[in-house]
Order: structure tokens, then sequence, then C-alpha cells
């Protein structure tokens, strides 16, 4: 009878934690700004590959908006100097560790 009632109790506790709603954490969300807009900078520069690795993570891949902060634009006109850059050969393509 005893093993019984801890079974149940055992149970009801269960179910009381299953429905209980997640944890809030409230984490502070830092709003990014376009790097080139700040600095007003108009004309990426395709011949200037250590200004280019900032944009680049370690394997050499380019860095997405949504991390850089960067404008739509802007983006566009990066992606296409690091491809410019990688194809005179001042860039990688493909590497173990840029940084």
């Amino acid at each position: 009878m005893i093993l019984e009632e801890t079974h149940q109790n055992t149970k009801q506790q269960d179910s009381d934690l299953r429905y209980l709603s997640p944890i809030k954490i409230e984490t502070k969300v830092e709003k990014k700004y376009c790097y080139f807009k700040q600095r007003n900078i108009k004309y990426i520069d395709y011949k200037d590959p250590t200004f280019l690795i900032k944009f680049l993570n370690a394997q050499g891949k380019i860095l997405p908006r949504r991390i850089t902060g960067t404008l739509q634009k802007n983006q566009n006109k990066l992606n296409a100097a690091i491809k410019r850059c990688r194809q005179i050969g001042l860039l990688p393509f493909v590497t173990d560790d840029l940084r």
C-alpha cells in the first residue's frame, strides 16, 4: 500500500513538472549597425585583403549579414570585392586557419 502511494505521488510530480512553462531568460539584444554606413565608406577596395579578412571566418567563408549587421547593398559590394580578391590571388578560397 505504501508503495502504491509513493508511486502515485511520483507520477503526480512528474506530470506537474512536464507542464511547467519554460524559464524566461532575458537577454540583452544589441542592435547591429552597418560597418560601412557608420564609417561612411562608399567604395570597398578589393585590393586590400587585410580589411576584407574582417568579414571572413577562420575557414575563409564570407560571414552573413545576420552576423556582421551590414546592409544588403553593402553586403553585395563586399561579396563582389572578396570574390575579386580571391580571383587575383590575394585571398585564399579555402584555408584551415585564416586568423
